[in-house]
């Protein structure tokens, strides 16, 4: 059976870059959650009452659907680094497999999204309606961008990772990648308790 090779992993892994941005978008979005729990404070009721009005369930399959979809990234990567020589191009087939199946749980994600906004919209609800839906539209619209770009980037990796694009030595793009899904996966879990559960 042939070994592995002993890589010593970079660290942190995946680029600088993506950390600054980690960095960036955590403070972004820490400050809205920030502001809507404030907001919430002063107008407890209002919200309590704004927030019967979404979709938990929709909500809540979302959840299932982003850590779903970051268990494959995990797969994906984690195939690529203990690839071997004899089995590099079964290895990136499968990784690629993986990447693929978390494209379409991202798409199925935006997908519900886009129909929770259009049961929303459907009521006559936009920035105006109150503060509650004022912080909800900002909030999910905001990571709704998030994911629509985190898909574009998986699959650019999906391509490459097909053509054996990424190897054990050489695989940042794709720690890169992934480490932006789980951020957007990150922000979903503290958004939908927050803005969907919490009274």
């Amino acid at each position: 059976m042939p070994k592995v090779l002993d890589i010593k992993e970079p660290y942190p892994p995946g680029d600088f870059a993506i950390w600054i941005i980690v960095y960036v978008e955590l403070v972004t979005f820490g400050l809205l959650f920030v502001g809507y729990a404030f907001s919430r404070r002063a107008n407890l009721q209002m919200f309590n009452d704004s927030q019967l009005l979404l979709n938990k369930n929709i909500g809540f399959i979302n959840t299932l659907i982003l850590i779903t979809s970051s268990f494959f990234i995990i797969k994906a990567v984690q195939k690529i680094k203990n690839m071997t020589q004899h089995t590099s191009y079964k290895s990136s087939i499968v990784a690629s497999q993986w990447l693929l199946l978390a494209i379409l749980f991202g798409i199925l994600f935006l997908l519900l999204k886009l129909s929770e906004f259009s049961h929303i919209f459907a009521q006559g609800i936009t920035l105006s309606t109150n503060t509650f839906f004022m912080f909800y539209l900002l909030l999910t619209m905001f990571h709704f961008m998030h994911v629509s770009l985190g898909v574009i980037i998986l699959f650019n990796l999906y391509q490459k990772t097909k053509v054996q694009g990424y190897t054990p030595q050489e695989h940042r793009g794709l720690e890169t990648g992934a480490i932006y899904w789980h951020l957007v996966d990150l922000l979903w879990i503290v958004l939908f308790p927050l803005v969907y559960i919490i009274r």
